[in-house]
């Protein structure tokens, strides 16, 4: 991993490959080598003759950490993301990013829209504009002092799942308060770019994909048969849909 700062804080990113840059922005509570390194995301686009540039998020994995849900809101997160950009000397790149991560992306697209060429959603459908439910009690799990006090599934889950990546938990509840802004129908209608939307068919997160791919003139939604919010991430179908959606839609 690499590092350069931006808004007060370092940030570590991994850039491998040659070929058409594609951004990736991982999910919440995720990071780089978890969302993109071992799923096989930078192997598949890098070998397909791709640049994969990722970031791990303010707050998360090798980058600095801040306790205070201020500094978490998606558009800054997505500056960080241009700032990448920038930092790289590069003018436009395939945005891809996935849960958290595609809010990211599309925060991205509608405040930098010259440095977004084409966006990949991955784990975000409607949710991305009625909300994905109720995270209180996963902010409230991620502080818990002990977990075996946690009796809710999705927090139990999202609780674990920090804890296994050894991640600053007091950075990611503060995160989790400010990082699920809505966009409102009309700011998903004015993103432009060509959109791939792909969610798991049993993902209870996302929300529908046809439902947020319908608000965007140019978007096209994809199922991820058979996977749920965790295990599409590393799906061989979704890798193939994505390749083949980065070939129709070149920089």
């Amino acid at each position: 991993m690499q590092h350069f700062s931006h808004d007060g804080f370092d940030l570590a990113y991994l850039d491998e490959g040659e070929g058409d840059p594609v951004l990736l922005i991982h999910g919440f509570a995720s990071n780089t080598r978890v969302n993109w390194v071992s799923p096989g995301w930078v192997k598949t686009l890098t070998e397909a003759g791709y640049r994969a540039i990722a970031l791990d998020n303010r707050g998360h994995g090798a980058s600095s950490k801040s306790h205070r849900s201020a500094d978490y809101h998606p558009d800054k997160m997505a500056a960080d993301a241009a700032a990448l950009l920038d930092h790289l000397r590069l003018e436009r790149a395939h945005v891809m990013g996935y849960s958290m991560g595609a809010r990211v992306a599309a925060f991205m697209a509608l405040a930098f829209p010259e440095k977004v060429a084409t966006l990949v959603f991955g784990g975000l459908g409607i949710g991305m504009v009625e909300g994905v439910g109720e995270w209180d009690t996963i902010a409230a799990a991620l502080t818990a002092a002990d977990p075996a006090t946690i009796t809710d599934p999705r927090a139990k889950m999202f609780r674990a799942f920090a804890d296994q990546t050894k991640s600053d938990r007091q950075a990611l509840a503060a995160c989790i308060e400010t990082s699920r802004q809505l966009l409102a129908r009309e700011d998903v209608a004015r993103i432009v770019q060509p959109t791939l939307v792909a969610v798991g068919t049993t993902d209870d997160i996302a929300g529908s994909p046809d439902e947020l791919a319908a608000l965007m003139a140019n978007a096209t939604a994809f199922a991820i048969e058979g996977r749920d919010h965790m295990l599409s991430v590393g799906d061989r179908a979704f890798k193939k849909r994505t390749l083949a959606f980065f070939e129709e839609n070149p920089l």
